[in-house]
């Protein structure tokens, strides 16, 4: 067997398995997702937990809603980001509203 009919044949096969898995998979495990996101909402509701914690680093990053405009410059104005969480969200669309 020649070397480029193995690789033509490698690259087919880990093709179809990449087809599956963007495909078939989620289609597979529907059932498991929706059966843990209903027991995931019971405990919710148990627990009172109130708001989702996307990142955990920084008081400002924790929850978007929770954060004011300068606690992220708290030690001065020209503070760079300590934290790399604050440079993957934007601010909230209150502070992105042009003011009166």
């Amino acid at each position: 067997m020649r070397k480029s009919t193995l690789y033509l044949l490698f690259i087919t096969v880990n093709g179809v398995i990449l087809a599956f898995l963007f495909l078939g998979y989620p289609i597979l495990t529907e059932e498991t997702h929706n059966n843990r996101i209903t027991e995931e909402k019971k405990l919710v509701h148990a627990l009172g937990i109130t708001d989702l914690c996307l990142f955990t680093e920084a008081r400002y990053t924790r929850h978007p809603t929770q954060t004011d405009l300068h606690s992220a410059f708290q030690d001065h104005p020209l503070a760079l980001e300590h934290f790399p969480s604050g440079s993957l969200i934007s601010p909230p669309h209150r502070y992105k509203e042009p003011g009166p």
